[in-house]
C-alpha cells in the first residue's frame, strides 16, 4: 500500500513536467489544387497514386453520382484502382485498363495525413489508408489491397 501511495505521489508530482509534450500524431499535409479543383498526390514509393476531384467534376470529368471522388491507383505487383465516393462502400478494379498512375506531383509523405471534403488519408511506411466520413474505405500497399 505505501508503495503503491509513493508512486501515485511521485507521477503526480512529475507528470505536469511532460504534460506540454504533444502527442504523437500525424501531420496533416496540405497539397494543392490543380486548375480545375482535382488535388493529386503519391505515395513517397511512387507506387501509388491519387486524385481528388470534388462535387460537380472538371471540364472533361464527372464522378459517378456528381461526386466528389477520391481514386487511387497501384502499379505494382498488378495495377489496380480503388474508387470512393460520398456513399457507400469503396469499389476495387482489378483490370482498370488505363494506366496512367502515379505522374510527378505532390507526396503524402510517411507519417502524414491529407484531407478534403469527405475524404481523409493517412500515409505510413505500410501503405495508404483513406476513409470517408460515412466510415467506408479503403487500404492499399504493394503486398495488398482492402476494401469497405
Amino acid at each position: 500500500m505505501l508503495a503503491r501511495a509513493a508512486a501515485i505521489l511521485f507521477l503526480s508530482a512529475w507528470l505536469p513536467l511532460f504534460a506540454w509534450v504533444p502527442l504523437a500524431h500525424a501531420a496533416e499535409q496540405s497539397i494543392p489544387a490543380g486548375a480545375e479543383g482535382q488535388i493529386e498526390f503519391n505515395a513517397p514509393s511512387g507506387n501509388i497514386g491519387c486524385i481528388y476531384t470534388a462535387k460537380g467534376g472538371t471540364s472533361t470529368y464527372e464522378p459517378q453520382g456528381g461526386g466528389p471522388e477520391l481514386s487511387c491507383s497501384r502499379v505494382e505487383p498488378s495495377y489496380v484502382t480503388i474508387i470512393l465516393g460520398p456513399k457507400g462502400p469503396a469499389t476495387l478494379i482489378k483490370n482498370p485498363g488505363e494506366q496512367g498512375c502515379c505522374s510527378d506531383v505532390d507526396k503524402l509523405g510517411y507519417g502524414n495525413s491529407w484531407s478534403a471534403g469527405p475524404f481523409s488519408c493517412q500515409s505510413s511506411t505500410k501503405g495508404l489508408t483513406c476513409t470517408a466520413t460515412n466510415g467506408h474505405g479503403f487500404f492499399i500497399s504493394k503486398a495488398k489491397v482492402t476494401v469497405k
